[in-house]
C-alpha cells in the first residue's frame, strides 16, 4: 500500500510538472502571437501579401486569410499573385510556386520563407534530359504539370495543373494531337485512362502520393464503411481506383463538403484538412494510411519540402528579403506562353 506522504509527494511532483507544462505553453502562445502581430505589420510595411498553397501548415494558411492573402491551389495561387496589385508577393509554399509567381509578375519582388523547399516532381525532371526526350519525340505536344522548374516549362507547349488536366488534354485530342507528359507518372496515366489519348509519360512521382497503400486503405474502409474516400490523381493507380472522388486539391475540398458521407477518408497531404474542415465543419476527416503492417514512411502524408514553411522563417524574409527568386529573362519569356495558355484555357472552347 502507497503510504500518504508519498502520494501526496507525487501528486505535488505531478502538479508541479503540468503547471510548468502550462506556462510554457503559454509561453509559447504569447511568443507565436508577437510573432503573427509582427508579420502582419511586415507585411503591411512591405506592401507584400501572402499567396500560399492547402498543404502548408495550417498556421501559415490562417494567417494569409488574415491578412488579405491567397490559400489556394497553384493555380489560383498563380492567378491570384499575377492579379493582386501588391508590389511583394509572398510564395508559402515550394520552389515551382515561387517561379511561377515571377514568371507572371516580372516587376514584382517574389520572396518564399525558404528557396530551400522544392519538391520531388520538380527534381525527378531535371531540364537538360527532359530536352533531350522531347526532341526524340518531336512530333509531339509536350505537356508539363505545374510542379516542374521554370526551364521545364520553357520547354512545354503547355503547363497543367491537376484541376484543368484533363480538360486541357481532351481539347488537344479534339485537335489530334499525341502528347508527352511530365513529370508525374500517376498524374499522367489518370489523365491518359479517362481521355485515351496517345501519351508518352515521363517517370517521376510525388513522394507524399506515391505512399498511399491500397491494401491498409481497404483495411481502413471497413473500420468506416460509412466513409467517402477522396483521392488526389498524383497517387498509384490502385489507390485511385478505390476511390469515389478523384480531383485535385480544390476540387476535393468541393466534394468534402458536397458528399453526404458522415466521415471522409482523404489520400493526400493532410495540411489540407484546414480548409476542407472549414468547408465540412461537421465531418470526420481521416488521413489515408501511407504505410503497411510493419513499414515506415517517409513523408507520412505531409510534404517535407512544405513542412519548411514556418512563421519563423516567413518573419525573417520580409525583414531581410534575402530569399527572392530570380529567373532568366530568356528563360521567363519562353516559359510564359505555355503558362499563359493555361491561364486563359477555356473548356470547350
Amino acid at each position: 500500500m502507497t503510504s500518504p506522504v508519498v502520494s501526496e509527494e507525487s501528486q505535488f511532483v505531478r502538479d508541479h510538472l503540468n503547471a510548468k507544462i502550462e506556462a510554457i505553453s503559454n509561453a509559447d502562445a504569447e511568443d507565436k502571437s508577437l510573432l503573427i502581430a509582427e508579420i502582419k505589420q511586415l507585411l503591411k510595411q512591405e506592401d507584400a501579401v501572402m499567396v500560399a498553397h492547402y498543404y502548408t501548415e495550417p498556421e501559415l494558411q490562417a494567417l494569409a486569410e488574415e491578412t488579405g492573402g491567397c490559400v489556394a491551389d497553384s493555380l489560383e495561387m498563380a492567378r491570384f499573385g499575377r492579379d493582386h496589385p501588391a508590389t511583394t508577393l509572398v510564395v508559402v509554399g515550394v520552389k515551382f510556386m515561387g517561379e511561377t509567381a515571377k514568371i507572371l509578375s516580372p516587376e514584382k519582388r517574389v520572396i518564399m520563407p525558404t528557396l530551400e523547399a522544392t519538391c520531388s516532381l520538380d527534381l525527378g525532371c531535371p531540364v537538360d534530359e527532359f530536352s533531350q526526350y522531347c526532341d526524340q519525340h518531336p512530333d509531339r505536344t509536350v505537356v508539363v504539370y505545374a510542379n516542374t522548374s521554370a526551364a521545364v516549362k520553357a520547354r512545354a507547349d503547355w503547363v497543367v495543373t491537376s484541376s484543368i488536366a484533363l480538360q486541357v488534354v481532351e481539347h488537344l485530342k479534339e485537335q489530334g494531337e499525341q502528347i508527352i507528359w511530365a513529370p508525374d507518372k500517376h498524374l499522367g496515366n489518370y489523365v491518359a485512362k479517362e481521355t485515351g489519348v496517345d501519351m508518352l509519360l515521363w517517370d517521376s512521382a510525388c513522394i507524399v502520393h506515391d505512399e498511399f497503400k491500397a491494401k491498409a486503405l481497404i483495411d481502413l474502409k471497413k473500420v468506416y464503411p460509412d466513409a467517402a474516400i477522396l483521392v488526389h490523381p498524383e497517387s498509384p493507380q490502385n489507390i485511385v481506383d478505390l476511390a469515389d472522388e478523384v480531383g485535385s486539391t480544390s476540387q476535393l475540398i468541393a466534394a468534402a463538403k458536397n458528399l453526404p458521407n458522415p466521415q471522409l477518408i482523404v489520400a493526400t497531404d493532410k495540411a489540407i484538412f484546414y480548409k476542407m474542415q472549414q468547408a465540412a465543419p461537421d465531418k470526420l476527416l481521416i488521413e489515408a494510411p501511407t504505410a503497411g503492417n510493419g513499414a515506415s514512411c517517409k513523408s507520412c502524408a505531409h510534404c517535407p519540402w512544405m513542412a519548411m514553411n514556418e512563421l519563423g522563417n516567413l518573419r525573417d524574409v520580409l525583414k531581410q528579403g534575402h530569399q527572392e527568386i530570380f529567373i532568366d529573362e530568356t528563360v521567363r519569356l519562353e516559359a510564359i506562353k505555355s503558362l499563359n495558355r493555361m491561364l486563359s484555357f477555356t473548356p470547350n472552347k
